[in-house]
C-alpha cells in the first residue's frame, strides 16, 4: 500500500509541475517591476506566517496528550480556541480598520507568539489561555493580512486585476510550499532530532519574529475608517449595515462560512475515515498529499483568474458542486464496498477511494481561496473591510464549535452528508452571487449607515 501513497502524491506533483511549466502568455498577466518588487514583499511575510501557523497544527492535539489530558479536555481547548476567535475576532478586527492593519499585523505576531510560550507548561489554564491567544491571531491572520495588502495595492494605484496574481501564488506558496516544508520541518525536530512536541512551536515563535521585523521594516500604515467620531459600536453597526444592505456581501459571507465550516469539519473527519478499523496509515504523508492537492488548485485558479473574460462568481458554481460530490464518497464507499472488521492493518480499497476522493476537496480549497479573496477584494467596502471579514468569522466558529462538542454524537457519515449538504447550499448561493453581481448598487452602504444613525435607537 505504500506504493499507492506514492503513486498519488508523485502524480499530483507531475501535474502540478506541469500546469506551472506550461503557463503561456495567456495565463499570465503582464505586470509592473514596482508591483512585482510590491507582491514579492507580501508573499515573503506571507509565508512567514503562514509557516509560523502550519508548524503548530499537527502537533497542538499530541502536546495536550503528552501532558496527560484526556479527548473531553483536549476538545475544551479546541473550543476555547474557536470560540476565542468569534467573541473577540470581531472586536479586534474593527481596531485593525481604525488603528491601523500593519499595527493589527504584528499584534498577529506578537499574540501568536505568546500562544505559542505557553505551549512549554503543562497546566490547563495556561494552556487554555494559550488557546484563547491563538483564536485571536487567528483572526488576525485571516483578516488583517489580506486588508493590508487590498489597501496598499489600491493606494499604490496598481491594477486591479494583478492583484488575483497575488491572491493566487500567496496560497500556492502559504497554504501549499509552506505547508509541506513545515511538515516536514516538524517532524525532523520532533522525531528525527528528538526534540520533543513543544520544538515545532518554538520554531514557529522565531519564523514569526522574522516575518515582524519584516513587517516593521519595509511596511507602510493602511487604514479602514481612521476617522476620531467612530467608536467600536459604530464600526460594529456600520459593518451590519453593510451586510443587510447589499445581498452581495450577505450572499459573500454566507458561502464562505458554509465552505470553511465543511473545510474545519472535513479536517477533523478525515483521520477516522481512512482509519475506521485502526488501521496505520502515515498522517504526515497523508497531510503533505492534501497540501499539495491544494497547490494543484491554486495554479488552476491563477490560470483561471488571468482570464479576464471569465468570472470568478461563474466557476466557482462547478468548484462548490465537484466539493460536495468529493465528501459524498465516505457514504457511498459504505453502501458500494463491502467493510473489512480486521483491527489494523494498512489502508482498506475504501480507504484508497476516500483519499482521493479528500485530494480532490483540497484541490477545491486550494481554487477556493484565491477566488473567496478576489471577491471579498470587489464587495467588501474597504471602509470596515477586517470588520466585515471577521463578521463573517462568527457562523464558522459558532457551527465548528457545535460539531467539536458533538463530534461523537453522530456516525461520520452523517457529517460528512451534513458537509456536502452545505457545498450545494453553497453552489446555489454562489449561483444567485453570480445573477445579481451584475446589477448596479442602488445605494451606497455608507449612505445607509448615515440614515441609520439619524434614526432613535430601541435599547
Amino acid at each position: 500500500m505504500e506504493l499507492f501513497y506514492y503513486t498519488v502524491f508523485g502524480g499530483l506533483a507531475a501535474v502540478v509541475a506541469a500546469l506551472e511549466l506550461s503557463k503561456n502568455n495567456k495565463d499570465r498577466i503582464n505586470t509592473s517591476s514596482a508591483f512585482n518588487s510590491f507582491k514579492n514583499s507580501y508573499l515573503l511575510v506571507y509565508s512567514l506566517m503562514m509557516a509560523g501557523d502550519w508548524l503548530q497544527g499537527p502537533y497542538v492535539y499530541y502536546l495536550y496528550s503528552t501532558y496527560g489530558y484526556g479527548k473531553g479536555e483536549i476538545g475544551q481547548l479546541f473550543i476555547a480556541g474557536f470560540g476565542s476567535s468569534m467573541l473577540f475576532g470581531t472586536i479586534v478586527g474593527s481596531l485593525a480598520d481604525k488603528q491601523g492593519r500593519k499595527r493589527a499585523c504584528v499584534t498577529y505576531c506578537i499574540t501568536y507568539i505568546l500562544s505559542c510560550i505557553t505551549k512549554h507548561s503543562p497546566h490547563y489554564k495556561v494552556l487554555m489561555l494559550g488557546r484563547i491567544l491563538g483564536g485571536i491571531a487567528t483572526s488576525l491572520l485571516f483578516s488583517a493580512f489580506e486588508s493590508w495588502l487590498v489597501a496598499e495595492h489600491n493606494k499604490r494605484g496598481f491594477e486591479q486585476q494583478w492583484l488575483s496574481l497575488t491572491f493566487s501564488k500567496a496560497i500556492f506558496l502559504g497554504n501549499g510550499l509552506v505547508a509541506i516544508v513545515s511538515g516536514l520541518l516538524g517532524n525532523v525536530l520532533v522525531d528525527t532530532l528528538a526534540l520533543g512536541p513543544v520544538a515545532p512551536f518554538d520554531a514557529a515563535s522565531c519564523f514569526l519574529a522574522i516575518g515582524m521585523a519584516v513587517i516593521l521594516s519595509s511596511w507602510t500604515e493602511n487604514y479602514g475608517d481612521p476617522s476620531d467620531n467612530k467608536d467600536l459600536l459604530t464600526q460594529f453597526r456600520g459593518a451590519a449595515v453593510a451586510i443587510a444592505s447589499d445581498e452581495k456581501i450577505a450572499l459573500l459571507g454566507a458561502i464562505q462560512s458554509l465552505f470553511e465550516g465543511s473545510m474545519y469539519t472535513f479536517v477533523f473527519l478525515w483521520t477516522p475515515a481512512l482509519s475506521p478499523n485502526e488501521e496505520d496509515i502515515p498522517h504526515g504523508f497523508i497531510f503533505a498529499t492534501f497540501m499539495l492537492s491544494s497547490m494543484l488548485g491554486s495554479s488552476i485558479a491563477s490560470k483561471l483568474m488571468a482570464r479576464s473574460a471569465l468570472r470568478v462568481e461563474s466557476y466557482m458554481q462547478l468548484v462548490f458542486a465537484v466539493s460536495s460530490a468529493a465528501l459524498l464518497l465516505p457514504i457511498l464507499t459504505t453502501f458500494l464496498v463491502v467493510p473489512t472488521k480486521v483491527k489494523g492493518g494498512s489502508i482498506s480499497f475504501a480507504g484508497c477511494v476516500q483519499l482521493l476522493g479528500f485530494c480532490i476537496f483540497e484541490s477545491c480549497v486550494g481554487i477556493f481561496w484565491p477566488s473567496i479573496m478576489k471577491m471579498r477584494s470587489q464587495y467588501i467596502p474597504e471602509e470596515a473591510r477586517s470588520t466585515i471579514m471577521n463578521f463573517f468569522r462568527i457562523p464558522l466558529n459558532i457551527f465548528v464549535c457545535v460539531v467539536l462538542y458533538n463530534v461523537n454524537a453522530f456516525p461520520i457519515t452523517v457529517m460528512f452528508g451534513m458537509c456536502s449538504i452545505f457545498l450545494v447550499v453553497a453552489c446555489i448561493l454562489q449561483r444567485r452571487l453570480m445573477v445579481i453581481a451584475e446589477k448596479p448598487k442602488t445605494e451606497d452602504w455608507q449612505l445607509k449607515e448615515r440614515d441609520s444613525e439619524t434614526e432613535p435607537l430601541n435599547i
